[in-house]
């Protein structure tokens, strides 16, 4: 344990600042244009963080609002902590539904466009609270309850599909309020008991189907990686919160005698594409992976109006859009990934 305390040691340094850059935006119908649909849930029910954010946390609050977030789509800042669509919109798509509207939107749009689900994912925050002042899970699922048997029956439950997304904000605030790294997998273990108590909540709210991201690999977030790589410590501590999290579905699958939870695995697609040498023929890979494509402190300016960051010629060859979230084709690269093996799987459910 020594070597590892002394490993997770030196990359605090790095890891000063929070995995807070986080998601939001206006919801965006994105074109379906012949993706595969999967036939089943009509609507789409979001919680989580900046990976899943569409547009919650106020403008003057958060970073993906201003230029040059939003920069491939919309084509301005949506609140989306990316250069364009992120995991909401990709799996929205791949129900054949259009992306569900963030919370903050929900009075100023017709009962209408709320058919297909609302999305309480707010940047920066964890199942407990962080550094951000946002809604942390418990109180996003406050939200949803407060919704039903208003906007929402109990046969729109039964045909939506909850999409829990927690990708590590809880940790980054840990390590940020520099509390012991060798306690770090007792916290893991309380993120994930938490984790189980939201999904279990969800369910008894009348949620049949949940599908649940993996952590991806955080130590191979830019913002966390040095020349020599992936941070393999950080990583492996992402693994034990993984298989944790593994267990808590077999036994909440195993309690409801059906398939109502599903993992969806981002760190082995997120490890796929970052480990593509391009040897096998025809599949894309991103030259340099692990550099992000607005780098320094992506949209943020001095006072004279000089740009604290510098930006790659075409974010579709970036995998990262930040030092902390993927380009819109970085996203588009995970799904693919993820591609019939997440379909089958949501099809169990």
């Amino acid at each position: 344990m020594d070597s590892l305390i002394k490993l997770f040691f030196s990359i605090l340094l790095l890891i000063s600042s929070l995995i807070f850059g986080e998601i939001n935006g206006v919801e965006s119908s994105s074109s379906n244009h012949h993706h595969h649909h999967l036939s089943g849930p009509k609507k789409l029910f979001v919680f989580g963080d900046s990976y899943a954010d569409t547009g919650n946390i106020k403008k003057p609050h958060a970073v993906s609002w201003r230029v040059p977030y939003g920069t491939t789509f919309p084509g301005k800042p949506s609140g989306r902590f990316s250069d364009g669509r992120v995991s909401t919109d990709f799996l929205a798509r791949l129900l054949g539904i259009k992306t569900p509207f963030a919370y903050l939107w929900k009075d100023y749009v017709g009962k209408e466009r709320l058919r297909y689900g609302v999305n309480f994912a707010y940047g920066g925050t964890g199942v407990f609270n962080t550094k951000s002042t946002s809604p942390n899970m418990t109180i996003q699922i406050n939200l949803f309850e407060q919704l039903l048997g208003g906007i929402y029956s109990q046969s729109d439950l039964s045909s939506s599909l909850a999409l829990v997304s927690v990708a590590g904000n809880d940790y980054s605030n840990y390590l940020a309020l520099n509390r012991s790294i060798a306690a770090l997998p007792i916290f893991i273990k309380q993120v994930v008991d938490q984790t189980e108590l939201n999904l279990r909540r969800l369910h008894a709210l009348g949620l049949e189907k949940i599908a649940i991201p993996s952590l991806p690999p955080l130590g191979c977030l830019p913002l966390y990686t040095s020349p020599q790589g992936c941070n393999d410590t950080f990583n492996a501590l992402v693994n034990y919160h993984n298989s944790l999290l593994e267990q808590v579905v077999a036994n909440l699958n195993n309690e409801a005698r059906q398939s109502t939870f599903a993992v969806i695995d981002f760190y082995n697609a997120f490890m796929a594409i970052l480990t593509n040498k391009g040897e096998s023929p025809g599949s894309k890979r991103f030259e340099t992976p692990l550099k992000p494509c607005c780098e320094g402190s992506c949209g943020n300016v001095v006072e004279k109006g000089a740009n604290k960051y510098t930006l790659c010629d075409d974010p579709e060859s970036a995998f990262f859009w930040d030092g902390l979230h993927p380009t819109q084709q970085g996203w588009k690269f995970i799904y693919s990934v993820l591609g019939k093996a997440l379909s089958a799987s949501l099809l169990k459910l």
